[in-house]
């Protein structure tokens, strides 16, 4: 099972727990992913996103849900010198 997240390619950092006398253990840093299931072209695909992915998806798409319901707005025409 990869770490990775499929969007941004966010992955596993290492680095160290450092205790209070400065005592250094290995530490592995892994990103929150969580599957979903996105709209890619029409098509439901099941991917795994960090949440910073998977949240700016569902702005996009509550954005482009928004933007379809509302009715076009008429031209104003504007005066030419």
């Amino acid at each position: 099972m990869a770490m990775k997240c499929e969007n941004c390619g966010k992955g596993v950092q290492y680095g160290h727990n450092v205790s209070h006398s400065k005592r250094r253990t290995r530490k592995i840093f892994k990103p929150n992913l969580h599957s979903a299931r996105i709209s890619v072209s029409g098509k439901t695909v099941k991917a795994k996103l960090c949440t910073k992915c998977l949240r700016v998806y569902k702005q996009l798409a509550a954005l482009e849900k928004k933007v379809a319901v509302q009715p076009p707005q008429e031209e104003v025409p504007t005066a030419q010198a």
